[in-house]
């Protein structure tokens, strides 16, 4: 393993890199960020305890299969990060968490349930073709049973990773689909072959294999609360920095 703690690289170069790489706005915006969830969960009385802290630090550790004080150590070193930056990072992620929580627990159920349709997912294939002559052809085909579908996928579609998955999209939401496309996909029966439908992208035939209800998993609540919270960041930054409170920052 190489030892990076033995060059010295200046700050500034740090910046530099930043700026030629175009990451610098993204840096700079996630800092904001931060202060503004500090500010924000200071005015709330939202804090973190050195217990919370010390909980969160030994779950790390267990992932990581770190079990000596010294395993820690030589990880942290390796992050090119000291013990106290490491648990500055915790107490940070821990107070964005309890800030959404604060913010935006209520709201999840509520958000989901007024759009639970979207939240509908379908096990799906598919195979998109440039022609519609093509597309037609592969659909009598495999109506009349001289070839199935994950067969015809795998020889026609345009797309490589589509042809190597014989046509598999995998589980896809109703909002990840055109709203179109949606109406159709869900309206039909698994198994029923759909199609040719035209996009920009070609003519599409459809699979269905299975529907999945929806359902408010703790993947998808977190999912939500994130996507709230995130909103939330961007509104709540932009107001601070059009108003007189920006300096408290």
């Amino acid at each position: 393993m190489n030892d990076f703690t033995k060059i010295v690289i200046e700050p500034e170069e740090i910046v530099n890199f930043l700026k030629s790489e175009l990451d610098l706005k993204e840096v700079y915006q996630k800092i904001l960020f931060k202060k503004v969830i500090r500010y924000v969960a200071q005015e709330r009385g939202i804090v973190v305890t050195t217990e919370e802290i010390e909980a969160e630090a030994d779950r790390q550790r267990r992932e990581r299969g770190l079990e000596k004080a010294t395993d820690t150590i030589a990880w942290l070193a390796s992050q090119l990060v000291a013990p106290g930056d490491w648990e500055v990072g915790i107490r940070d992620r821990l107070l964005s968490q309890k800030l959404a929580q604060a913010l935006f627990a209520q709201e999840v159920e509520k958000f989901f349930f007024q759009n639970q349709l979207e939240f509908e997912q379908v096990i799906l294939y598919q195979i998109i073709v440039d022609s519609e002559k093509l597309a037609q052809e592969i659909y009598y085909q495999i109506e009349e049973g001289e070839i199935s579908f994950y067969n015809a996928a795998r020889l026609y579609d345009n797309d490589t990773h589509r042809r190597e998955k014989c046509g598999y999209e995998g589980k896809m939401y109703r909002f990840s689909l055109q709203p179109d496309i949606a109406a159709v996909v869900f309206s039909t029966q698994p198994k029923d072959l759909i199609g040719p439908l035209k996009t920009a992208q070609g003519y599409h035939l459809f699979m269905v294999e299975e529907f999945l209800p929806a359902e408010l998993t703790s993947a998808k609540y977190h999912e939500i609360l994130n996507n709230m919270f995130q909103h939330w960041l961007v509104s709540e930054l932009d107001y601070l920095l059009n108003s007189s409170l920006i300096n408290k920052l």
